[in-house]
């Protein structure tokens, strides 16, 4: 099932209050924790959180999802997850750095957002081989591409095929690796969001090839 590109037409409106307070918190917190650290951390970079609220507000009020559910792949501090929250889609995320875990819980409870938050892998059982390729090409640039921790799914009791949105923000090199998994794992009409190192997002679709189709 090939990805097909959907056009996403975004206004810049001001952001609504709650909005804009969550995330100056979260900003205040992400800085905090950047300071704390006696070394950068690495494979840890927020994506625009504000290009990304506008997308996820676009693509609710247009009706592009064909669900309500949405998951964040490498989810961090949680904001984009906790932004989905704020848009009413049953939010959850993955990430592989229990720090970042507790981090995001707590921001989340703070703000009373029902976003639940996991620790491990957001690579699906038996996508290792893709997981392992990308390592390979591309190992001095990708860095949460990993599968020891594989049991996020079972702990949310869903399956990477129940998320109608993915969200994921991957690093150089690692583009190709993000939609082979979106690809093999999510069920045919999900979408994919990306935000991507050219600072910009981008949508796409899973369908069902003509042949496939009855």
């Amino acid at each position: 099932m090939p990805l097909k590109e959907v056009e996403l037409t975004i206004q810049s409106k001001e952001l609504p209050a709650e909005v804009r307070e969550f995330l100056d918190e979260a900003d205040a917190r992400i800085s905090s924790y950047y300071e704390s650290k006696a070394v950068r951390p690495s494979g840890f970079v927020p994506s625009d959180f504000v290009a990304v609220y506008h997308a996820l507000r676009a693509i609710s009020e247009s009706g592009l999802s064909p669900g309500h559910s949405f998951c964040e792949w490498g989810s961090g501090f949680g904001v984009v997850a906790s932004l989905a929250a704020m848009l009413e889609f049953d939010a959850y995320g993955i990430e592989i750095s229990n720090e970042l875990v507790e981090a995001a819980r707590r921001l989340a409870d703070d703000y009373s957002l029902p976003v639940e938050f996991v620790q491990g892998s957001f690579i699906p059982v038996g996508s290792d081989a893709l997981a392992d390729e990308a390592f390979a090409e591309h190992q001095d640039h990708v860095y949460f591409l990993v599968t020891e921790s594989d049991h996020a799914y079972t702990e949310l009791g869903l399956g990477p095929d129940d998320a109608d949105i993915v969200f994921a923000y991957p690093w150089p090199g690692e583009e190709y690796a993000i939609e082979g998994l979106f690809e093999n794992n999510a069920a045919a009409g999900a979408l994919l969001l990306t935000y991507n190192s050219c600072e910009s997002v981008r949508l796409q679709r899973l369908v069902l090839e003509k042949s496939h189709r009855r």
